[in-house]
C-alpha cells in the first residue's frame, strides 16, 4: 500500500520523467475532483496528502536509506493539486498552472531549492514541492490576469 501511494498509483514507475508523469496524472485526478466535487475538497485531500506523504516519505527513508527516490511522487501531486486549487478557472490555466509548477519543481529557485536540500526526509521531499505548486499557481494566475488586461 505505500507503495502505491508513494507513486501515485505507480505513475512514479515511469522510467523516463517520473515527476511529469506523476504531475500529469495529478492533474487527470485532480481536475475532475476540482470541477466535479469542488475545490474544498480537492483542498483538503491535499493537506490530508500532504501529511500522509510526510509521513509515509519519512517511514520509506528509514526502511530504505535512499532520500527522495525518484519513484516517489506524492509530492508532485500535492504541488500539482496547490497550483490548480489557486489558478483552474479555464483551460489555459490549467495548463498554465501544470507547465509554471513543473518549472519551478525542476529549477528549484529560492526557497524551493532552500528547503530541498534543507535534510533528509518527508518535509524537504514534500516541501519543496507545496511551495512550488503554490508558486506555480500564484504565477498562473498573475500571467491569465495580465493576458486579460491587455485583451480587454
Amino acid at each position: 500500500m505505500q507503495r502505491l501511494f508513494l507513486t501515485f498509483f505507480y505513475s512514479g514507475l515511469s522510467p523516463k520523467a517520473p515527476g511529469t508523469v506523476g504531475s500529469l496524472a495529478a492533474l487527470a485526478t485532480g481536475v475532475p475532483i476540482l470541477y466535479y466535487i469542488g475545490d474544498q475538497t480537492l483542498f483538503l485531500l491535499t493537506l490530508f496528502f500532504i501529511f500522509a506523504g510526510v509521513r509515509e516519505t519519512d517511514k520509506y527513508e528509514k526502511r530504505t536509506g535512499v532520500h527522495d527516490d525518484k519513484s516517489i511522487v506524492i509530492d508532485e501531486v500535492v504541488g500539482m493539486w496547490l497550483a490548480l486549487i489557486i489558478a483552474s478557472s479555464n483551460i489555459y490555466q490549467i495548463a498554465m498552472s501544470f507547465l509554471f509548477f513543473r518549472l519551478f519543481d525542476i529549477w528549484k529557485p529560492s526557497l524551493i531549492g532552500r528547503i530541498d536540500r534543507a535534510g533528509r526526509g518527508g518535509l524537504s521531499v514534500m516541501g519543496d514541492d507545496v511551495v512550488a505548486g503554490v508558486a506555480g499557481g500564484l504565477l498562473s494566475a498573475l500571467v491569465w490576469e495580465y493576458l486579460l488586461s491587455k485583451v480587454l
